[in-house]
């Protein structure tokens, strides 16, 4: 009897301990050990240790290193018509596509949902960047400005996108991220918490510090009410905005485009470069793409019907810039550049790019007021003084090239490119204003006279078609 007595008074005095622990003014009180349920069974422990809280917490705050170091994203075509070397059909989708330092990967999704299933685990289909080769490719699909991507495994993908500037951006930037790996497959790629060991370091200390710095200013009655808050701290409007400024202080240390150009790291391009810094780079007054641009089209297209009228393959052409713009070897003979209208679709290309056309702006009203003289001699004179007053590198390559120009005029009964013709394809392209207004039309039927004026008198403007 007075063992059943004491096996009762156990038992009440177990569950008032358990009402009393769950009492948040004593909940310090309760420990794994000493928590039963019912007689036998043991309550699962419960975590009450700071140092899980900063965890779980840290794990919520900081972005994972995958999505924090993404060096590209956005909407593309994708096409996989190789898995593992065996050849697939091709199928065309729209896909959202993030580059990070090592892989791609596709999603089907929006953006929105992508990025909702990235904090769920979905795993989305993703190329192993390490050893892969990337190329331009016009064989493999009818669309225009295509690359494909073959992986070391044997799967292939093609990319596409109608607009220009948007394919041509992500295929330097895989390109660079290729290149920053391994090219031996048998190597292993570096790790990346081992290569960005020190951004991710820097930034999350301050995270840190500054989490830590919050959880010591709390008093111990607030610990439950912190944990909690801290749990969902991803979706509290100001905890976010506190770590997309901290984010955004991070990036904001990157170096400068400058300063990974005086290190050589960027190197400096031609397309897009004003004249007289390529000249000065080239320590001469015509670009050499210019002249090689020339000499390739003087041997082989003086009699092609419409050069320079006639528009190349554009993925073509770009893939040419950017051979031009990595300042790799160029030879304009190749098998690859055998479309003459290539050629001159990327000189054309380099004219339209100038930061400043080749007759400067601040020349742009003179030499319309030239071309409005009623006088055809005066007008001469007038364009060939203003001429000379040109920086050397504007006046010596538009003197090359109106040289070259006449030789296509030349051969107008065979390539049926006329002084007019010339005159309407590189006016516009060579003189412009730099605020257009509503003028646009009215520049546009001088700046056409004004290329046609130095065809047709050429000689008496430069004084002979030699260099």
């Amino acid at each position: 009897m007075e063992t059943l007595n004491s096996t009762h008074q156990s038992t009440g005095a177990v569950q008032m301990r358990i009402k009393a622990a769950n009492s948040p003014h004593d909940r310090l009180s309760q420990t794994k050990s000493m928590i039963l349920t019912d007689v036998g069974k043991v309550a699962e422990p419960i975590s009450r240790h700071r140092r899980n809280h900063s965890q779980h917490t840290l794990k919520d705050i900081i972005p994972p290193l995958e999505q924090l170091m993404v060096e590209k994203e956005g909407y593309l075509q994708k096409a996989k018509i190789a898995d593992g070397g065996k050849k697939l059909r091709k199928n065309w989708s729209t896909s959202w596509i993030v580059l990070s330092s090592q892989k791609i990967e596709f999603y089907k999704e929006s953006k929105q949902q992508a990025l909702s299933n990235m904090k769920t685990g979905h795993k989305p289909e993703s190329v192993d960047l390490c050893g892969a080769h990337i190329e331009w490719t016009k064989e493999k699909s009818s669309r225009k400005n295509v690359f494909q991507i073959t992986t070391v495994s044997g799967n292939e993908f093609l990319l596409q996108s109608d607009i220009d500037v948007i394919i041509l951006d992500w295929f330097q930037a895989i390109k660079n991220a290729m290149d920053r790996l391994p090219k031996d497959p048998s190597r292993k790629c570096p790790s990346r918490k081992l290569e960005l060991f020190e951004i991710q370091r820097s930034s999350s200390t301050e995270l840190l510090s500054h989490y830590d710095g919050d959880i010591k200013e709390q008093k111990p009655e607030h610990r439950k009410s912190l944990m909690f808050r801290l749990h969902h701290s991803a979706s509290d409007t100001s905890d976010k905005n506190r770590v997309k400024s901290r984010l955004k202080k991070f990036i904001t240390r990157r170096p400068s485009l400058k300063t990974l150009q005086e290190k050589g790291l960027i190197k400096d391009q031609i397309f897009g470069s004003h004249l007289h810094t390529v000249c000065e780079r080239e320590n001469s007054t015509v670009p050499w793409f210019v002249r090689q641009c020339i000499e390739a089209v003087e041997k082989r297209g003086l009699d092609v019907d419409g050069i320079y009228r006639v528009s190349g393959n554009l993925s073509t052409i770009q893939k040419l810039r950017f051979i031009v713009n990595q300042e790799e070897k160029l030879n304009l003979d190749d098998s690859q550049w055998e479309d003459i209208h290539v050629v001159t679709g990327a000189l054309k290309m380099f004219f339209r790019e100038l930061p400043e056309p080749l007759f400067p702006y601040s020349f742009f009203e003179r030499f319309v007021e030239a071309i409005k003289k009623q006088d055809n001699n005066e007008r001469i004179a007038t364009i060939k003084g203003l001429i000379q007053k040109l920086p050397p590198p504007n006046r010596d390559t538009m003197k090359v090239l109106f040289g070259h120009l006449t030789k296509i005029v030349a051969r107008a009964s065979k390539n049926l490119m006329s002084t007019q013709s010339l005159g309407i394809v590189f006016g516009p392209t060579l003189l412009r204003a730099e605020n257009e207004g509503g003028n646009m039309a009215v520049h546009m039927v001088y700046q056409n006279q004004i290329a046609e004026l130095m065809l047709g008198k050429y000689s008496e403007i430069f004084g002979s078609e030699e260099d």
